[in-house]
């Protein structure tokens, strides 16, 4: 996950540690909300994913938008990221899982979250 952090960093500007929260973040909904025989094998191609899943901020659940690919972004904002930052982090994860998993397996996955697909 190293080279996906520092990718972030210099592709995005964002420093390492809110770099390693956003991706922690983004872990925890795919593991929340995705399919979770194909997120396990995901995590599995991705060395160091779960540090960053039990690193991330927790989720408190609920709140203003509920669940789903919202409350992820919001979370990813209470870090200091802005709406743009948010986007370009997510696209460059999911690019990044695609390199690691492959194209067929990342896209199982964004196609069984609802709304995930019009972010990356």
């Amino acid at each position: 996950m190293n080279e996906l952090i520092g990718r972030l960093v210099a592709n995005t500007g964002i420093d390492q540690a809110t770099a390693e929260k956003a991706v922690g973040i983004i872990l925890q909904f795919l593991v929340k909300e995705g399919p979770a025989d194909k997120v396990q094998a995901l995590l599995a191609e991705l060395p160091g994913a779960e540090a960053l899943i039990r690193s991330a901020p927790p989720d408190e659940g609920g709140g203003m938008f509920g669940g789903g690919v919202l409350a992820a972004g919001t979370r990813m904002m209470a870090t200091g990221l802005s709406m743009g930052q948010v986007q370009a982090v997510t696209r460059e994860t999911i690019a990044y899982a695609r390199e690691k998993a492959g194209e067929d397996a990342v896209g199982e996955i964004v196609g069984a979250i609802p709304g995930l697909g019009q972010f990356v």
